[in-house]
């Protein structure tokens, strides 16, 4: 019997295994994919790229493989991410204890142990499991009708096939959140016609990316002390310098010119350029106001460009999209915006899509849909814990966890960047190690004292999601139906999902919780 299994193989996954094996514990890992890498492995569509600069979204635990890898671009593209998770796993002489192409369709605790079984039937037993599937792994396919009768080809963008892809002919693509955004452009450059199919507009800004150079990589490097100390300090997990100011008072013409710096600068550091554009709808709708203005200076047809202008909810509240020439993308003549909310699909069709208005012939369907976010991923490991009692069954209502690390009913179970943690509201690299680092201690911690169980208890769990709720309260992001509260999953329970008190201080509560004996924590 291991000691830990951990199921995945991205970036979380890969830094457990290496902390475990360091620690001696008889670990392994087992993952869907044929490779590491995580969503990096499947989100392999052209233009797929970080939106976190290359210099922060990345390992900060060890300071020689923060120098040896020389990131090339601001914002890495993701065949650099991947070949950067290739390096890491090769580094640390990971692959042999990682069984890749295996799916766990079950996982259930019993007797004081977790047993999984795997898709062609094999069982793994451990004494802790350790989830490391992301937050963004369960792809999202959307229920249209008529889709399985499409005679053309049908791609997922986090499900991009692997090597050549054609791409000519005549292409849509529904979908225009981040993924969308990104391999809009991409597709334009390889299509004879491109259709964008937009159920809902998104804001998005130049991510001004360019390559880096060596003297940027050198000035990392020297800087890299006060970088994890970054890591630590900072509710996003990097520093986002504003004006310290409100927008509310200050000047249109300074106001003007501190977003326009900011905006050609690139980069989603613009939605921090004011304090209070994220707790005051009016001035939130000045922000959104100047980012209109944007799309209508580069989208040169008037309907398209009231088209693609977000309306109806506040900016921010939804994930700011980093594009690369995403609204310039509609000048093209050979691209064609069809807006869902007057024209919305009737039915696929074996030749294309048919909207109210008529039919949209096409030869490839590219389905940019997103995905099940933050619980997806779990629930679709079977996961049953004391008694039975189903994980599914357990958050019919919403998630339900402590710290996002451990939920009550299931023993020795840690669900690294689980819900009830900061999640996306953070660079996913920093709260990974976190994660990593105290689920290391809690095991430690567990086989020093020879306890043989370690589960939340129910009291500390339902307060921790009420504070996780009562944070939300105070923002602006309950007013706006996004995959925070699920709401891009017909039938799933609209709660929002992640901790928006900062990445700084869910890490002092962490931590305090550890140094406190593991405050809510049932241990035997």
């Amino acid at each position: 019997m291991l000691d830990v299994v951990v199921v995945g193989a991205g970036f979380a996954g890969l830094y457990a295994l290496d902390r475990l094996r360091e620690q001696g514990f008889a670990c392994h890992a087992y993952e869907a994919a044929d490779g590491v890498g995580g969503t990096w492995y499947w989100n392999r569509y052209p233009g797929a790229r970080c939106d976190v600069e290359s210099l922060d979204y990345c390992y900060l635990h060890d300071k020689d493989l923060y120098r040896e890898w020389p990131w090339t671009e601001r914002f890495a593209g993701q065949p650099e991410i991947l070949r950067y998770a290739e390096h890491f796993a090769a580094s640390r002489d990971l692959h042999p204890h990682i069984t890749f192409g295996t799916t766990i369709t079950a996982a259930a605790f019993d007797d004081g142990h977790w047993r999984l079984t795997t898709a062609d039937g094999e069982t793994i037993t451990a004494r802790f499991l350790v989830t490391a599937v992301g937050c963004m792994s369960a792809a999202n396919t959307p229920d249209l009708p008529g889709l399985d009768r499409f005679g053309g080809q049908v791609l997922h963008t986090a499900r991009w096939p692997h090597g050549e892809v054609d791409l000519s002919g005549r292409v849509g693509v529904l979908g225009t959140g981040s993924s969308g955004i990104q391999v809009i452009p991409e597709l334009a450059a390889r299509a004879d016609t491109l259709t964008v199919f937009q159920r809902t507009a998104n804001f998005s800004v130049p991510a001004g990316n360019r390559p880096l150079t060596q003297a940027e990589r050198d000035a990392a490097v020297d800087g890299f002390a006060q970088r994890v100390e970054h890591g630590r300090t900072t509710p996003f997990g990097l520093p986002v310098t504003g004006t310290g100011r409100a927008i509310l008072d200050t000047p249109p013409a300074e106001r003007a010119a501190a977003l326009d710096e900011r905006w050609a600068r690139g980069g989603t550091h613009i939605v921090a350029t004011f304090t209070d554009t994220r707790r005051d709808l009016a001035a939130n709708a000045l922000l959104s106001d100047y980012f209109r203005e944007q799309i209508r200076r580069t989208v040169h047809d008037p309907e398209t460009a009231r088209a693609l202008s977000p309306t109806g909810y506040p900016i921010g509240t939804k994930r700011l999209c980093v594009h690369n020439g995403y609204y310039e993308t509609f000048n093209e003549p050979h691209v064609r915006l069809v807006d869902l909310r007057a024209d919305p699909i009737q039915e696929i069709t074996a030749t294309g899509v048919r909207t109210r208005t008529g039919e949209h012939p096409l030869d490839t369907l590219v389905l940019a849909t997103g995905f099940d976010a933050f619980t997806g991923p779990l629930l679709r490991l079977g996961i049953t814990g004391r008694d039975g009692r189903s994980l599914a069954d357990d958050w019919r209502a919403g998630p339900r966890s402590y710290l996002g690390l451990a939920i009550a009913g299931f023993p020795n179970l840690f669900t690294l960047t689980g819900p009830g943690s900061t999640l996306v509201l953070s660079n996913m690299m920093r709260a990974i190690e976190h994660h990593v680092d105290w689920v290391l201690d809690a095991l430690s911690h567990a086989r020093d004292g020879g306890l043989t169980e370690f589960e939340a208890q129910a009291e500390a769990q339902e307060a921790w999601t009420a504070q996780v709720a009562e944070l939300a309260g105070r923002t602006l992001y309950p007013n706006t139906d996004s995959y925070y509260l699920g709401a891009n999953i017909p039938g799933k329970p609209r709660v929002f999902v992640p901790y928006s008190g900062g990445l700084d201080a869910y890490r002092r509560t962490c931590d305090d919780i550890a140094r406190d004996g593991y405050r809510g924590f049932r241990t035997a």
